[in-house]
């Protein structure tokens, strides 16, 4: 009994360990991928970073958006997620950008609201993944088993 209990405690601390490596991937990815892009958008803009975030505040959420979620929704079918997965973390990515852009253009948050959109879509991300953290518990632990 007390092998079987270790065993299963193990198998538990495994998942969970795969399940954070998986989480921690995720970030890295869009934090790149946020990076690379505000370079690239204040490059094509002629501008630096700060100003072409403070400048053009409602193109910067929607490429912030775009950013953060390609290299995301690519780690995840990398780590062999479904498609329909992968769907479901780029909408929930991608949405929340919808009302701060609308938020904008109305003049009702004025400024940059890439600090907003990036914790909003962050708190999605998060309760997808609570949603279905089995899944996500199996993919990053099938993949680090090798399971491809």
């Amino acid at each position: 009994m007390t092998e079987l209990t270790a065993y299963i405690r193990k198998r538990h601390l495994g998942s969970r360990f795969h399940f954070v490596r998986h989480l921690v991937e995720m970030l890295l990815a869009m934090m790149a991928g946020m990076m690379l892009g505000a370079f690239l958008f204040a490059t094509a803009l002629g501008t630096s970073v700060p100003e072409a975030r403070r400048e053009h505040a409602v193109a910067w959420v929607l490429v912030m958006a775009l950013d953060m979620t390609v290299p995301m929704v690519a780690v995840m079918l990398y780590r062999r997620h479904s498609w329909r997965s992968a769907g479901e973390m780029a909408a929930a990515m991608i949405l929340p950008a919808l009302p701060i852009v609308a938020l904008q253009l109305h003049h009702i948050v004025s400024g940059s609201a890439g600090g907003l959109y990036m914790n909003v879509s962050m708190l999605a991300m998060i309760a997808l993944i609570i949603y279905r953290r089995n899944e996500y518990r199996m993919a990053a632990g099938g993949h680090a088993r090798g399971q491809r």
